[in-house]
Protein backbone atom coordinates (compact mmCIF):
# COMPACT_ATOMS: atom_id res chain seq x y z
CA UNK A 1 0.00 0.00 0.00
CA UNK A 2 2.80 2.41 0.90
CA UNK A 3 4.86 1.77 -2.22
CA UNK A 4 1.76 2.07 -4.39
CA UNK A 5 0.79 5.44 -2.98
CA UNK A 6 4.40 6.57 -3.36
CA UNK A 7 4.32 5.68 -7.07
CA UNK A 8 1.06 7.54 -7.63
CA UNK A 9 2.38 10.60 -5.80
CA UNK A 10 5.47 10.66 -7.99
CA UNK A 11 3.43 10.30 -11.18
CA UNK A 12 1.07 13.02 -9.97
CA UNK A 13 4.13 15.25 -9.51
CA UNK A 14 5.06 14.80 -13.17
CA UNK A 15 7.63 12.01 -13.00
CA UNK A 16 7.75 9.13 -15.47
CA UNK A 17 7.61 6.00 -13.33
CA UNK A 18 9.91 3.01 -13.81
CA UNK A 19 8.63 0.08 -11.74
CA UNK A 20 11.03 -2.04 -9.67
CA UNK A 21 9.94 -5.19 -7.87
CA UNK A 22 11.92 -7.72 -5.85
CA UNK A 23 11.18 -11.41 -5.42
CA UNK A 24 13.26 -12.19 -2.35
CA UNK A 25 11.72 -15.51 -1.21
CA UNK A 26 9.20 -13.73 0.97
CA UNK A 27 6.19 -15.77 2.08
CA UNK A 28 3.77 -13.82 -0.10
CA UNK A 29 6.07 -13.54 -3.11
CA UNK A 30 3.57 -14.69 -5.74
CA UNK A 31 0.79 -12.43 -4.46
CA UNK A 32 3.08 -9.42 -4.26
CA UNK A 33 4.28 -9.99 -7.83
CA UNK A 34 0.69 -10.25 -9.08
CA UNK A 35 -0.11 -6.98 -7.28
CA UNK A 36 2.95 -5.26 -8.73
CA UNK A 37 1.99 -6.19 -12.28
CA UNK A 38 -1.62 -5.13 -11.78
CA UNK A 39 -0.57 -1.79 -10.26
CA UNK A 40 1.89 -1.15 -13.12
CA UNK A 41 -0.95 -1.81 -15.56
CA UNK A 42 -3.14 0.69 -13.72
CA UNK A 43 -0.31 3.25 -13.72
CA UNK A 44 0.40 2.45 -17.39
CA UNK A 45 4.01 1.67 -16.52
CA UNK A 46 5.67 -0.22 -19.36
CA UNK A 47 9.29 0.05 -18.22
CA UNK A 48 9.63 -2.26 -15.24
CA UNK A 49 12.18 -4.51 -13.60
CA UNK A 50 11.36 -7.74 -11.75
CA UNK A 51 14.44 -8.99 -9.93
CA UNK A 52 15.02 -12.30 -8.13
CA UNK A 53 17.14 -12.19 -4.97
CA UNK A 54 17.52 -15.68 -3.56
CA UNK A 55 20.19 -14.94 -0.97
CA UNK A 56 17.74 -13.60 1.61
CA UNK A 57 16.43 -17.13 2.14
CA UNK A 58 20.01 -18.33 2.59
CA UNK A 59 20.66 -15.65 5.19
CA UNK A 60 17.40 -16.38 7.00
CA UNK A 61 17.02 -14.55 10.33
CA UNK A 62 13.60 -13.17 9.33
CA UNK A 63 10.12 -14.65 9.62
CA UNK A 64 9.42 -13.34 6.12
CA UNK A 65 12.10 -15.48 4.46
CA UNK A 66 12.73 -18.32 6.92
CA UNK A 67 9.85 -20.79 7.25
CA UNK A 68 11.34 -22.03 10.54
CA UNK A 69 10.51 -18.68 12.18
CA UNK A 70 6.84 -18.05 12.84
CA UNK A 71 5.29 -14.74 11.81
CA UNK A 72 4.13 -13.12 15.06
CA UNK A 73 0.38 -12.57 15.39
CA UNK A 74 0.07 -11.25 18.92
CA UNK A 75 0.33 -7.56 18.16
CA UNK A 76 3.18 -5.11 17.78
CA UNK A 77 5.68 -5.20 20.62
CA UNK A 78 8.84 -3.31 21.50
CA UNK A 79 12.12 -3.51 19.64
CA UNK A 80 12.87 -4.75 16.13
CA UNK A 81 10.46 -7.60 15.25
CA UNK A 82 11.46 -10.95 13.75
CA UNK A 83 9.84 -9.87 10.47
CA UNK A 84 12.74 -7.48 9.89
CA UNK A 85 14.79 -8.65 6.90
CA UNK A 86 18.48 -7.80 7.46
CA UNK A 87 19.42 -4.63 5.57
CA UNK A 88 16.64 -5.20 3.01
CA UNK A 89 15.98 -1.54 2.18
CA UNK A 90 19.70 -0.84 1.89
CA UNK A 91 20.04 -3.62 -0.67
CA UNK A 92 16.87 -2.57 -2.49
CA UNK A 93 18.03 1.04 -2.68
CA UNK A 94 21.47 0.03 -3.94
CA UNK A 95 19.94 -1.97 -6.76
CA UNK A 96 17.42 0.80 -7.50
CA UNK A 97 20.33 3.27 -7.69
CA UNK A 98 22.06 1.10 -10.29
CA UNK A 99 18.86 0.99 -12.33
CA UNK A 100 18.39 4.75 -11.94
CA UNK A 101 21.92 5.44 -13.16
CA UNK A 102 21.40 3.14 -16.16
CA UNK A 103 18.03 4.78 -16.97
CA UNK A 104 19.35 8.31 -16.48
CA UNK A 105 16.79 8.88 -13.73
CA UNK A 106 17.10 11.76 -11.30
CA UNK A 107 15.07 10.24 -8.49
CA UNK A 108 14.39 7.05 -6.58
CA UNK A 109 11.19 6.86 -4.53
CA UNK A 110 10.64 4.55 -1.57
CA UNK A 111 7.52 4.17 0.55
CA UNK A 112 9.17 3.97 3.96
CA UNK A 113 7.09 5.05 6.96
CA UNK A 114 8.95 5.97 10.12
CA UNK A 115 6.38 6.92 12.75
CA UNK A 116 3.81 4.21 12.04
CA UNK A 117 6.12 1.36 11.05
CA UNK A 118 6.98 -1.85 12.91
CA UNK A 119 10.24 -0.43 14.23
CA UNK A 120 12.45 -1.37 11.29
CA UNK A 121 15.80 0.48 11.43
CA UNK A 122 16.00 0.77 7.63
CA UNK A 123 12.80 2.85 7.50
CA UNK A 124 14.28 5.84 9.32
CA UNK A 125 14.58 9.19 7.54
CA UNK A 126 18.17 9.65 8.75
CA UNK A 127 19.14 6.31 7.25
CA UNK A 128 17.55 7.02 3.85
CA UNK A 129 19.30 10.41 3.72
CA UNK A 130 22.63 8.73 4.43
CA UNK A 131 21.96 6.25 1.60
CA UNK A 132 21.33 9.14 -0.78
CA UNK A 133 24.71 10.59 0.08
CA UNK A 134 26.46 7.24 -0.34
CA UNK A 135 24.72 6.54 -3.66
CA UNK A 136 25.82 9.89 -5.10
CA UNK A 137 29.37 9.35 -3.85
CA UNK A 138 29.48 5.93 -5.48
CA UNK A 139 28.09 6.80 -8.91
CA UNK A 140 29.35 8.84 -11.85
CA UNK A 141 29.89 12.56 -11.27
CA UNK A 142 27.08 13.43 -13.65
CA UNK A 143 24.67 11.11 -11.81
CA UNK A 144 22.60 13.06 -9.29
CA UNK A 145 19.96 10.93 -7.58
CA UNK A 146 17.53 12.21 -4.99
CA UNK A 147 15.72 9.67 -2.82
CA UNK A 148 12.12 10.67 -2.21
CA UNK A 149 10.31 9.29 0.84
CA UNK A 150 7.01 11.20 0.75
CA UNK A 151 5.31 9.00 3.35
CA UNK A 152 8.05 8.91 5.95
CA UNK A 153 6.22 11.08 8.53
CA UNK A 154 2.65 9.99 7.75
CA UNK A 155 0.41 7.74 9.82
CA UNK A 156 -1.30 4.79 8.14
CA UNK A 157 -4.65 6.63 8.32
CA UNK A 158 -3.12 9.57 6.44
CA UNK A 159 -1.72 7.16 3.85
CA UNK A 160 -5.20 5.71 3.33
CA UNK A 161 -6.70 9.19 2.96
CA UNK A 162 -4.01 10.34 0.54
CA UNK A 163 -4.39 7.18 -1.55
CA UNK A 164 -8.13 7.78 -1.84
CA UNK A 165 -7.52 11.39 -2.88
CA UNK A 166 -5.23 10.24 -5.71
CA UNK A 167 -7.52 7.34 -6.66
CA UNK A 168 -4.72 4.85 -6.04
CA UNK A 169 -6.03 1.28 -6.41
CA UNK A 170 -5.89 0.09 -2.81
CA UNK A 171 -7.85 -3.01 -3.83
CA UNK A 172 -4.78 -4.12 -5.79
CA UNK A 173 -2.37 -3.77 -2.86
CA UNK A 174 -1.26 -6.42 -0.37
CA UNK A 175 0.24 -6.01 3.08
CA UNK A 176 -0.07 -9.40 4.76
CA UNK A 177 3.16 -11.09 5.86
CA UNK A 178 1.67 -14.59 6.10
CA UNK A 179 -0.94 -15.50 3.51
CA UNK A 180 -1.69 -15.01 -0.19
CA UNK A 181 -5.33 -16.06 -0.61
CA UNK A 182 -6.90 -13.90 2.10
CA UNK A 183 -4.94 -11.56 4.37
CA UNK A 184 -4.53 -13.03 7.85
CA UNK A 185 -5.62 -9.88 9.69
CA UNK A 186 -3.43 -10.62 12.70
CA UNK A 187 0.22 -10.14 11.63
CA UNK A 188 1.85 -6.78 12.40
CA UNK A 189 1.44 -5.52 8.85
CA UNK A 190 -2.25 -6.43 8.66
CA UNK A 191 -2.88 -4.81 12.03
CA UNK A 192 -1.20 -1.57 10.95
CA UNK A 193 -3.16 -1.55 7.70
CA UNK A 194 -6.53 -2.34 9.29
CA UNK A 195 -5.97 0.24 12.01
CA UNK A 196 -5.12 2.82 9.33
CA UNK A 197 -8.40 2.20 7.52
CA UNK A 198 -10.30 2.25 10.81
CA UNK A 199 -8.80 5.58 11.88
CA UNK A 200 -9.46 7.02 8.42
CA UNK A 201 -13.10 5.95 8.68
CA UNK A 202 -12.79 3.75 5.60
CA UNK A 203 -13.32 0.07 4.77
CA UNK A 204 -10.36 -1.91 3.48
CA UNK A 205 -11.27 -3.29 0.02
CA UNK A 206 -9.23 -6.50 0.33
CA UNK A 207 -10.41 -9.72 1.98
CA UNK A 208 -9.33 -11.02 5.39
CA UNK A 209 -9.64 -14.42 7.01
CA UNK A 210 -9.89 -12.63 10.38
CA UNK A 211 -9.60 -9.03 11.46
CA UNK A 212 -8.22 -8.32 14.91
CA UNK A 213 -6.72 -4.84 15.34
Amino acid sequence: MDSTLCAYMMKNSGYEVVGVHFNYAQRTQKKELDCFNAICDDLKVTNKYILDLDFFSQIGASALTDKNIEVPTGGIGDGVPVTYVPFRNGIFLSIAAAIAEKEGACAVAIGVVEEDSSGYPDCRESYIKSMQQSINLGTKDETKIEIFMPLVHLKKSQIVQKALELDAPLHLTWSCYKDEEAACGVCDSCRLRLNGFKNAGQKDPIGYSSALV
